[in-house]
């Protein structure tokens, strides 16, 4: 019992430092505050022994309106005698917001989150349900793809529903100006940094990156050192059974710093947000050729500017030569956001049936509709739009999608990870000092598991 209690203890500290590292993250991002249903109120707790309240962070169109559409239905339609609140919080805010409400004993019923080491935090400190019969017994089990399902599974159990969409990191580019200057979609390293050449010497930005958000250039760091390495040594790092001053993550953090003495990032990268759209701006004034970011980006252009997304090519990041890595390997993540679920009995049914309505065919087309790619298995069959469809197809082709390493990590190995590559696109620091402080951390972080 004492030991039990020892580790509840232990979890909730990891909690509580996490917050203060979301509170950081936040200051550095964040644009908005909280963003409330007003009939919701602020406390996480339900108003009545009926209500479920659903912390989420749809405060913007489409996100915000494929979750009200999804607890719309089911307030209507549910013979539970349940019904839903929606809480949406902007998105680096919520990070903090859950975090703390977690740590202080307090947690919604039901909340939308990411996949891995948050998740895995969330789950070993006892706000999270294992849902595996709820699943097993809907029509959702064979719905979602495998890799979705395989995000939302811990310890060999079902925690989640991943739901929204397929988002892997790949390379937006400008087709009106790769056509003007001859250029065509890369297959090689050598061949993307021969574009990024002949756009910088007519003027032209390669990359739109706002760094400020730090997780944005970690898409260039984990795209580069997975095709000089592959998957292997990071899940060795993570596993402890080696490092992350392996090989692959050093030359990724080389070649970023290459780039960046090449010009090929905005001037002041470190100091763009990408919360306030300083990365996609640059696409709009075409003073920058190429966007390296999730695929949600998709619905971001087409919500923005229909006729600019005329413009807008896709190609995933391309192979390394001499490198055994398979180059169909993809980072992302299938389902950009998972429900998790802090309640039982009755009002755990009924938490999933709502989650269950955001994977109804009338949302996922809904979501469809606004250039999203809900991890339905055949989604590729509802989809009109060439650019989702080849996202889709590479998702498919891939023979493992790693999740985004901020996500993947615990709390504070992520922000060790994200600090001191900020500091690398900075040259302030070296990718050896980098990655050892980064080893450093997963060192701690594994040793705490241990006791």
């Amino acid at each position: 019992m004492k030991k039990r209690m020892k580790k509840r203890m232990k979890q909730l500290a990891a909690l509580s430092m996490a917050a203060l590292m979301a509170a950081s993250l936040a200051a550095c991002g964040s644009s908005g505050g909280d963003s409330s249903d007003s009939s919701s109120g602020s406390s996480s707790k339900g108003g009545d022994d009926k209500e479920i309240v659903y912390w989420n962070i749809g405060t913007e169109s489409p996100d915000k309106d494929v979750i009200d559409k999804a607890v719309e239905k089911f307030n209507s339609e549910t013979k539970s005698g349940y019904h839903v609140t929606s809480v949406p919080t902007q998105n680096d805010t919520y990070k903090e917001k859950l975090v703390v409400a977690m740590s202080s004993g307090e947690c919604p019923d039901m909340y939308s989150s990411w996949s891995g080491g948050p998740m895995f935090e969330y789950i070993d400190s006892g706000y999270a349900q294992p849902i595996d019969d709820l699943f097993n017994n809907s029509d959702i089990k064979d719905k979602l793809m495998d890799a979705a399902i395989a995000q939302a599974t811990y310890n060999d159990h079902i925690y989640a529903i991943p739901y929204q969409n397929v988002s892997l990191a790949g390379i937006f580019y400008n087709k009106e100006m790769f056509e003007k200057y001859n250029l065509e979609e890369p297959k090689t390293l050598s061949d993307l940094e021969n574009i990024c050449a002949t756009l910088k010497d007519n003027g032209i930005t390669p990359f739109a990156l706002a760094n400020g958000s730090k997780w944005t250039g970690s898409m260039y760091f984990m795209c580069l050192a997975a095709r000089y390495g592959g998957l292997e040594p990071f899940q060795n790092a993570v596993a402890g059974e080696g490092k992350f001053t392996d090989d692959c993550f050093i030359k990724a953090g080389e070649k970023i710093q290459e780039w960046v003495n090449d010009g090929y990032f905005p001037e002041g990268v470190n100091s763009l947000s990408e919360d306030d759209g300083q990365a996609k701006q640059l696409m709009y004034q075409e003073t920058a050729g190429m966007l390296l970011c999730g695929s949600w980006y998709t619905g971001t252009f087409a919500t923005d500017s229909e006729e600019f997304y005329q413009k807008v090519g896709w190609f995933p990041f391309p192979e390394i030569e001499g490198s055994d890595a398979d180059p169909t390997i993809q980072i992302g993540t299938v389902g950009d956001q998972f429900v998790s679920f802090n309640c039982t009995d009755d009002k755990l049914a009924a938490a999933f049936e709502c989650a269950e309505d955001l994977l109804s065919d009338e949302v996922v087309d809904f979501e469809v509709e606004s250039g999203k790619i809900p991890p339905i298995k055949g989604i590729e069959d509802k989809l009109k739009d060439p650019l989702t469809k080849e996202i889709v197809e590479a998702a498919n082709n891939a023979p493992e999608i790693q999740l985004w390493y901020d996500q993947y990590l615990a709390p504070s190995v992520a922000t060790a990870h994200l600090d001191g590559l900020q500091e690398v696109f900075g040259l302030t620091k070296t990718p050896e000092e980098a990655q050892q402080e980064m080893q450093d951390a997963m060192d701690e972080y594994l040793s705490t598991k241990a006791e």
